[in-house]
């Protein structure tokens, strides 16, 4: 053979042997092939199954005294965990603005995810010592974390965060990072440092807490010490830190272009390490070393943070948004594997996206900084992964998503939620739940004859649960609707096919009429009385020429109506209590300065419906 072919031929399969996905080359890859519409805020994808969204926290400047104490509305950076038989979540809050003082650090609690204690300042503003003033270049003081929580050996947790300069805490920047232990009472021990920032010369003669050695107990100095010895748990200290010393594993040239990390273990006991921005590596030795960083060509994301981990059936799955720009983060999806290497399915668990009551810097639209349970920090008892991010960057949100994660449904459905727990969690539905617009199995009638019960009182969201059935193009469905009230609010119930395209569309209005769309033109089927069970029943064809039929309590109502537009196939029934919005949307200034919404801080009247006996035949 000649020479030239023989190292042409060799140099071909070296690439390929450097460019094999699972290597340093290429750490992960998604191959699902499907991307985000950036029009819509689901993005057209179909919903991971299941899933329940739940505001943590509506950020409220008015009356804030029930809410956190201060009425603060830059609330971000979420990080959760699971311990003491309960949820643990810890957030940043700011004032107005990101990165601009003051800001603190909350803590919040939750035996079931669902209903979440009142905040409490776990890091409180800064206050330097005496004599120590604010460096040139900089305003104030401010609380930044990367990493939450650790879980040490011995049963313990500890809180982090980072305290650095007003407006860049980073390297220069930077003071350092403080510890304290969270006790099983509901207390916390004193605030140290465990790790003065390499670029200053700070220390404990010029900070206000002391270092963590000075502690009189020596079980919280050892679980401090397993912590900086822990280089996976430390590694997402880099970016605040970046290290000038050899206390983080070498990034070369890539150090500037690694934030946010997030880690696990692949079954071979590798260690995959995610960034921001597509960026991930390998490490043999526990994050000893680590592979050069590189970026995921597959992976598309802007600067909101990926978060991958190992989920509870022996999958892997990846949390991020799907889309390259910066300030319209939306949707939240999640993509899923077998050996933490290729990913597939990509599925949407939070699609829906408020008006941003608030304008603040940098307060990116939807929902972003996606952060679940770290190796070691806890698993809670059922069958799901915990997902925690802020939306608009003012209130702060969980998801609950089912195990194993699904997208498609077979056989019929029948639902009466008669088994369901009550305020528990809602199979096969998922739901959109914010404080002020709840969605609950209810003891409606009674216990023995449950409900689901969507109650509104926010003036901006709705409550929101969407039912998958099996996909197809012809769909008997039928259900009761109870209605509290017939002069006001509404109850807007579409079918959907996989892409939330919305062919079928009825709603109760704050007229006490029941309308349906036949075609483009809005057509009023029926009066309705408050206080009053309604048995609806529509059968709806998908093609081109699709059309449905509605019946209310076995009289028809609406005969071969049009489609509102042509799909091919239909899998979704929704309840929602609102109106259809697609607001913000790309074009919504993001950095406009604006007042805040009018009367954002303030219920409106609540409109309660209850939803029973769904039963769908979809073929």
């Amino acid at each position: 053979m000649d020479k030239k072919i023989f190292f042409v031929l060799l140099l071909i399969c070296s690439t390929r042997v450097l460019a094999q996905t699972g290597s340093a080359a290429e750490p992960v890859r998604y191959i699902g092939g499907k991307v985000a519409d950036p029009t819509v805020h689901d993005g057209k994808l179909r919903l991971a199954m299941g899933v329940e969204n739940r505001q943590v926290l509506r950020a409220n400047r008015t009356h804030f005294e029930n809410v956190d104490g201060y009425g603060w509305t830059y609330n971000h950076a979420p990080n959760i965990a699971y311990w003491n038989n309960q949820f643990y979540l810890q957030y940043i809050s700011g004032a107005i603005d990101e990165h601009v003082a003051p800001v603190h650090t909350m803590l919040v609690t939750s035996k079931d995810g669902r209903n979440w204690s009142k905040p409490q300042v776990v890091f409180p503003e800064y206050k330097a010592p005496p004599g120590v003033k604010i460096p040139e270049g900089y305003n104030g003081y401010m609380m930044h974390q990367r990493m939450g929580f650790y879980v040490a050996a011995d049963g313990r947790l500890l809180v982090c965060g980072f305290y650095g300069h007003t407006e860049n805490p980073f390297r220069y920047g930077g003071i350092g990072r403080v510890v304290r232990e969270v006790y099983k009472n509901g207390t916390y021990g004193p605030i140290y440092f465990i790790r003065y920032s390499s670029y200053n010369n700070w220390n404990e003669s010029n900070t206000s807490y002391p270092f963590f050695t000075k502690s009189k107990d020596a079980g919280f100095i050892n679980d401090c010490n397993a912590l900086l010895g822990d280089k996976l748990m430390t590694l997402q200290w880099v970016e605040e830190d970046s290290g000038k010393n050899d206390f983080y594993p070498s990034l070369g040239s890539a150090r500037d272009s690694v934030q946010a990390s997030s880690f696990y273990h692949r079954k071979d006991g590798k260690v995959v390490v995610l960034w921001k921005k597509s960026m991930s590596a390998i490490s043999s030795d526990e994050g000893v070393t680590l592979s050069h960083p590189v970026k995921a060509p597959t992976l598309i994301m802007p600067g909101g943070k990926n978060w991958g981990q190992q989920t509870n059936d022996g999958r892997y799955a990846m949390a991020y948004n799907p889309i390259a720009t910066q300030e319209y983060r939306y949707p939240l999806i999640v993509v899923t594997g077998d050996d933490g290497i290729v990913f597939d399915n990509m599925l949407v668990v939070h699609g829906e996206v408020p008006l941003r009551r608030f304008y603040g810097r940098w307060k990116d639209f939807g929902p972003n900084y996606t952060r679940g349970i770290v190796e070691g920090n806890g698993n809670p008892p059922e069958n799901d992964m915990w997902l925690t991010y802020s939306v608009n960057k003012e209130d702060i949100w969980v998801s609950r998503v089912p195990l194993s994660i699904k997208y498609s449904v077979e056989g019929d459905v029948k639902d009466n939620f008669d088994n369901m727990e009550v305020n528990g969690a809602v199979p096969e539905w998922n739901i959109y739940a914010p404080q002020w617009a709840s969605v609950n199995v209810v003891a409606f009638p009674d216990i023995q004859n449950k409900s689901l019960e969507l109650s509104d009182s926010d003036p901006y969201d709705y409550a929101k649960a969407v039912r998958v059935f099996k996909t197809g193009n012809k769909a008997t469905i039928s259900f009761k609707v109870f209605l509290n009230q017939n002069n006001s609010g509404m109850l807007r119930i579409d079918v959907t096919d996989r892409y939330g395209n919305r062919p079928v569309r009825l709603w109760f209005d704050e007229n006490g009429y029941l309308n349906a769309m036949n075609g483009s033109i809005p057509t009023r089927l029926q009066h309705y009385a408050s206080g009053k069970w309604y048995q609806l029943e529509l059968t709806a064809c998908a093609n081109v020429t699709g059309s449905f039929d509605i019946a209310v309590d076995g009289k028809s109502v609406l005969q071969n109506a049009q489609l509102a537009e042509a799909v091919k196939s239909i899998e979704r029934l929704s309840f929602c209590t609102g109106a259809y919005s697609n607001l913000p949307d790309r074009t919504t200034p993001n950095q406009k300065v604006s007042a805040p919404l009018v009367g954002a801080d303030d219920p409106v009247p609540t409109t309660t419906y209850y939803i029973d006996d769904v039963n769908i035949v979809s073929k």
